[in-house]
C-alpha cells in the first residue's frame, strides 16, 4: 500500500488538531508542526496516541513553524528519514497555524497600537509561511504530484473585526497565496483551496477580544442554530482531498452551514415554521 503523509502546520489543536485525526482515519501518516507550552503538551500527547491506534504514524515537532532555520532543518531531517525509510512523499498540506497580534491600527499612545514588528510576524505566520513551506518540499522534491494544498481562512479576511486587522491582512493574504500556488503548481496537478470556517470555538478564538459576542452572534446568525465545529471542517477537507475533486482548485470554500451568506440584524435566524 503506498505511503502517504499529510503535513499539518498548528497540529495540536483546533482545526490543524481535527484534521491530523481525520486524515489518520482516512489512511495518512501524520507529519506535525505545532508550538506548545509544557501546560498544552499532554493534548498533544493524547492526540498522537489517538493517530498511532489507528494505526498510522504521528511524527511530531514542537517549533516556530515561521523560524526559516528550524523550518530548513525539520525539512532536511524529513527528507532524509523518508529516504532511509523507503517512504513516500507528502500528498497534503494544511495550514493552521493561528498566533498573531491582536492589537487594533490606530492608538494615541503608541504602545497601544500594533508596531512593524508585530504586523510583520502576523503576516509571515499566518499567511507567508505556507509558501514558504511549500517552496522547501518542492525543492527537496518532497510534493507528491496530484498533491492537495489547504489554508484555514475566515470571513475576517473580508469583513472587520475590532483589532482584527492584521490578522484580517494575514487571512487575505493567505488566500492570494493559495491562488498563486494553484496555478504556479498545476503543472504537478496540485491542488490549492482556502477554507473558510465558520465561527468555531477554538483556543485561537478565544484570545480574540469580545469572543463572547462572536460566538453568541454567530450562533443566532447561523441558519443552523449553531456554531461550527472543527472536525466537521477537518472532513470536509478530508473528502475534498479525494481524488474525484482534484479539478477543485484556487477556491475560497465556506465551511459554515450557511453562516457567511447571513446579514445578521440582531435577531435570531434559526426559527422554526409556524
Amino acid at each position: 500500500m503506498e505511503k502517504k503523509w499529510a503535513l499539518i502546520l498548528g497540529a495540536s489543536s483546533g482545526f490543524g488538531g481535527a484534521a491530523a485525526l481525520e486524515f489518520a482515519k482516512a489512511g495518512y501518516n501524520i507529519l506535525g508542526i505545532h508550538l506548545d507550552r509544557n501546560s498544552t503538551m499532554p493534548n498533544v500527547d493524547k492526540l498522537t496516541k489517538k493517530i498511532t491506534k489507528l494505526g498510522m504514524r504521528a511524527e511530531y515537532f514542537n517549533m516556530n513553524a515561521a523560524d526559516p532555520i528550524k523550518r530548513n532543518d525539520i525539512l532536511d531531517e524529513i527528507k532524509e528519514s523518508h529516504e532511509a525509510k523507503n517512504d513516500h512523499k507528502i500528498h497534503i498540506i494544511v495550514h493552521s497555524l493561528a498566533f498573531g497580534t491582536l492589537k487594533p491600527f490606530i492608538a494615541k499612545d503608541p504602545n497601544e497600537c500594533i508596531s512593524k514588528q508585530q504586523m510583520e510576524m502576523t503576516m509571515d505566520v499566518m499567511a507567508h509561511s505556507l509558501v514558504y513551506w511549500t517552496q522547501g518540499l518542492v525543492q527537496r522534491q518532497l510534493l507528491a504530484e496530484g498533491s492537495k494544498i489547504f489554508a484555514l481562512t475566515s470571513a475576517g479576511s473580508q469583513t472587520v473585526i475590532f483589532s482584527y486587522g492584521a490578522v484580517s491582512a494575514a487571512k487575505a493574504a493567505l488566500e492570494a497565496h493559495i491562488r498563486q500556488l494553484a496555478v504556479e503548481l498545476g503543472h504537478m496537478k496540485v491542488s490549492a483551496n482556502a477554507i473558510m470556517a465558520g465561527v468555531t470555538d477554538t483556543p485561537a478564538l478565544r484570545k480574540i477580544p469580545r469572543a463572547d459576542k462572536m460566538l453568541s452572534s454567530a450562533t443566532a446568525k447561523n441558519p443552523r442554530g449553531r456554531l461550527t465545529n472543527a472536525e466537521e471542517v477537518a472532513k470536509a477537507i478530508v473528502s475534498l482531498s479525494g481524488e474525484n475533486c482534484q479539478w477543485i482548485s484556487g477556491n475560497v470554500i465556506a465551511v459554515d452551514g450557511g453562516e457567511y451568506i447571513v446579514s445578521y440584524t440582531g435577531d435570531k435566524v434559526c426559527q422554526p415554521i409556524k
